[in-house]
């Protein structure tokens, strides 16, 4: 059986997640419920370099959510959700 990591969402993201229409919404988090929570989050996203070093982006479509992954606890903080041209800025 693998273990189930635990997704949380910090405010200032939820805020970013609130923005968008209801549909890329929707399908961001079915996304990060049915893909990340569900397997091994290193496997779904990737690294990032530089400044953003020891987070983990995930593409979902032309979004890009940013999350740091908490191996202690089994859980994934989401901390940024964006469009892929402004996310990284």
């Amino acid at each position: 059986m693998t273990r189930r990591w635990r997704i949380e969402i910090v405010r200032s993201a939820q805020r970013e997640l609130n923005k968008l229409t209801r549909t890329d919404r929707q399908r961001i988090l079915t996304f990060l419920e049915e893909r990340v929570a569900r397997g091994y989050p290193r496997n779904v996203g990737h690294a990032l370099t530089g400044e953003l070093a020891g987070l983990w982006s995930y593409r979902v479509g032309d979004f890009r959510v940013i999350a740091r992954i908490e191996d202690r606890t089994i859980t994934v903080i989401v901390v940024r959700v964006g469009h892929r041209r402004e996310i990284y800025r």
